[in-house]
């Protein structure tokens, strides 16, 4: 296990990567210098040509308690550089990187704020049963923003607003009801399950999955048929790939494709 500092934890085994939130005593509260190793946690495993599924949890008892409001390391939500009005933008997983790779998120307790924004950037959450989820920042008397955008994407509008306008907590439970948690299994099993579905997911042509999430990620903002003709597009591109020519010749022979993601 390598430590990316700042209380972020980095490992590899395999094509697998888990990121680890790894700031137990603030309950995985972000601050400056863990925004920090949190963004070159999330752009190593973007830029790693091995790296192709990624698990992010959380040290302790809490996946991630949100912004700490008393940092003295900087700006929770990051640098804005690039700006002489120091503006917000995109600088962050949570705020919007595209990262195609498959993330799994396996929330062991508490997800507040951040912490629920990041899963609305996750392809698959799976919560122990002693998580809770909630936007609290509505009762600080400040707006969510980024989670505004991708809640009603992920889950009912009526669902998504619920929990972003009254600031309520959820449980597990309920975060399954309304489709924000795929799955709710015991706290001890949660990591097993979480590598579990990662290693199902390495069976598949990284690449493929990529490019399908891409189209899932991008094809709603599209009109019809700009959104057929840029799938058709990445289809093809991927279609002439090694992994392409190893998956047909798997087929042919019948045995496992051996994927390397070229």
């Amino acid at each position: 296990m390598e430590p990316s500092g700042g209380g972020v934890r980095y490992e590899r085994d395999g094509h697998v990567v888990t990121i680890t939130y790894d700031r137990p005593e603030k309950r995985n509260a972000i601050d400056g210098d863990m925004r920090r190793a949190i963004n070159a946690a999330w752009d190593r495993f973007r830029t790693d040509d091995e790296a192709w599924v990624a698990i992010v949890t959380g040290a302790g008892s809490a996946f991630c308690a949100g912004a700490d409001t008393r940092s003295t390391t900087g700006n929770p939500a990051g640098d804005f550089p690039g700006s002489f009005w120091e503006r917000p933008t995109v600088n962050s997983l949570e705020s919007g990187w595209e990262i195609f790779k498959p993330i799994v998120a396996a929330v062991n307790g508490p997800a507040v704020g951040y912490g629920v924004t990041l899963l609305t950037w996750c392809d698959f959450v799976i919560a122990a049963e002693e998580a809770t989820f909630s936007f609290p920042e509505v009762r600080l008397g400040v707006p969510t923003i980024v989670g505004a955008l991708r809640l009603p994407r992920m889950i009912d509008r009526q669902h998504a607003m619920e929990l972003l306008m009254t600031g309520e907590t959820i449980d597990a439970r309920r975060a399954h009801e309304i489709g924000l948690a795929g799955r709710v299994v015991p706290g001890e099993s949660l990591m097993d399950e979480a590598r579990a579905l990662a290693g199902r997911l390495t069976a598949g042509a990284p690449l493929a999955q990529r490019a399908i999430k891409e189209m899932v990620v991008r094809g709603p903002e599209m009109g019809t048929t700009e959104a057929i003709r840029f799938g058709e597009t990445m289809r093809r591109v991927v279609a002439g790939t090694e992994d392409a020519a190893e998956g047909a010749a798997a087929a042919r022979e019948r045995r496992a494709s051996h994927w390397r993601a070229r």
